[in-house]
């Protein structure tokens, strides 16, 4: 599927879990945040109605054009100053130390260097700020297998995300400290799905 494919099927579908509890993990994911955010990868922008009035200004850097221009139309109703932009995860268009807290969803799952995308990601961070993360990951056992045997055709079905990126791995293999990381299923009741495994937390870059 290309992109732009998947961009507009990713419109379509990806409000549809909100009701049933992800609003709520978005908040949790964002809750406390003061100052200037950079969101990596916002998609059309579902996170933006729960930022906290602290915040100053998101930046939200969007490479997809559709999604770009869908995020946009949804920063104009958010509670906050959002201001949307072009870059990706390995190119950041802040300055250094320019952002207090990163935020990804749903992002280190598809990055093509994972690595890089974090190195980026901690230039833009002043000292003391964190990376924000909520992303689905690979489970253990036998239903990490399923992820294993399934990557191949989906992530070349669904714009490059990988069902079984250990992201919390990553993390570590570049340095960072995780201060919280809740491990959780979403939906609750799902027992199949390849990205129901995930994790919510924070972390702090390497010095």
């Amino acid at each position: 599927m290309s992109n732009a494919i998947f961009a507009r099927f990713f419109d379509l579908v990806a409000g549809k879990a909100e009701a049933r509890g992800q609003a709520e993990l978005r908040r949790e994911l964002l809750a406390g945040l003061t100052g200037r955010i950079v969101e990596v990868g916002p998609g059309n922008g579902l996170n933006f109605p729960h930022y906290p009035r602290e915040v100053t200004e998101v930046v939200a850097v969007e490479p997809q054009p559709y999604l770009r221009g869908r995020a946009a139309e949804t920063a104009r109703t958010a509670p906050v100053d959002v201001r949307v932009t072009d870059g990706t995860a390995e190119r950041i268009p802040v300055g250094d130390a320019g952002a207090d807290a990163v935020v990804v969803s749903g992002v280190l799952c598809s990055v093509p260097a994972p690595g890089a995308a974090l190195a980026e990601i901690r230039r833009v961070l002043r000292p003391g700020g964190r990376l924000r993360f909520y992303e689905h990951v690979r489970a253990d056992g036998g239903w990490g297998r399923r992820q294993d045997l399934v990557d191949p055709v989906w992530s070349r079905l669904m714009g490059g995300c990988h069902t079984n990126r250990d992201t919390v791995a990553e993390l570590e293999r570049a340095g960072y400290r995780i201060e919280r990381c809740r491990r959780l299923v979403f939906p609750r009741e799902a027992r199949l799905s390849v990205v129901a495994p995930r994790v919510i937390g924070t972390a702090l870059p390497p010095a």
